[in-house]
């Protein structure tokens, strides 16, 4: 018998159907102290990047955009130049960011991260991160964030996704997602720039949106305000 039944995920990013995961993946193997220290350190850069939403916009920007160069970063994020060196600093000490002194300006670059927990469910990616930093710039985001809360800022990304594949209507999202009529239309357009960007450079978009990540009518990058948005050199 099959341990993962075969069901659609709800915009929670949970499925329609209850199942305990098997007893056997929780062992003397999986439960040892060396392995569970040795995996520790990628939640641990994701959780500090989910509390510091600056910082992850900055990431973002650099694992979509790179390689660019601090003064780009400094530019085209609006930072002071000793903010953004600042924050290139704590990425690259989290090892999330890579920096290339061999050139002048340096040069960034950033791998994407994805964790996903499948019985929980979490599933966090740049497209993710990338929701989660808009609070930077937008406050609809902020607004959703501090009333709800990140898991449910996940819930609305999914919910979003499907609405603009015409899966599913705004009020059909907020019921899913027990928020309010106008708080759903307000998190599902707010989430566009996520959804647009992180489709065309999201490696792990497909975690997120496997049945529909083709089937979005989204702007096309160059008519939308993303935030972090793709340089001006960027093809």
């Amino acid at each position: 018998m099959d341990d993962q039944p075969d069901t659609p995920p709800r915009p929670d990013g949970g499925t329609s159907a209850l199942h305990t995961p098997p007893r056997d993946i929780l062992n003397q193997e999986t439960l040892k102290p060396e392995l569970l220290a040795e995996n520790a350190p990628g939640l641990e850069t994701l959780v500090k990047l989910l509390n510091q939403p600056a910082l992850a916009r900055v990431y973002v920007y650099v694992c979509y955009w790179g390689p660019v160069s601090p003064p780009e970063v400094m530019d085209d994020l609006d930072l002071s130049k000793s903010t953004a060196y600042d924050y290139v600093d704590r990425l690259v000490d989290l090892g999330l960011v890579e920096r290339d002194d061999s050139t002048r300006p340096q040069q960034l670059t950033a791998e994407p991260v994805i964790l996903v927990e499948p019985y929980t469910p979490i599933i966090i990616t740049p497209t993710v991160l990338h929701a989660f930093a808009l609070q930077e710039v937008d406050e609809d985001v902020q607004y959703f964030l501090d009333r709800y809360g990140i898991g449910k800022l996940v819930a609305a990304l999914r919910g979003a996704g499907l609405h603009h594949a015409g899966n599913m209507t705004q009020r059909m999202v907020a019921s899913e997602i027990d928020v309010r009529d106008t708080e759903a239309m307000m998190i599902i357009y707010a989430l566009v720039p996520a959804l647009a960007v992180g489709r065309e450079q999201d490696p792990y978009f497909e975690y997120l949106f496997p049945d529909v990540h083709n089937q979005m009518d989204l702007p096309d990058l160059d008519e939308q305000e993303t935030s972090p948005a793709q340089p001006d050199d960027v093809e």
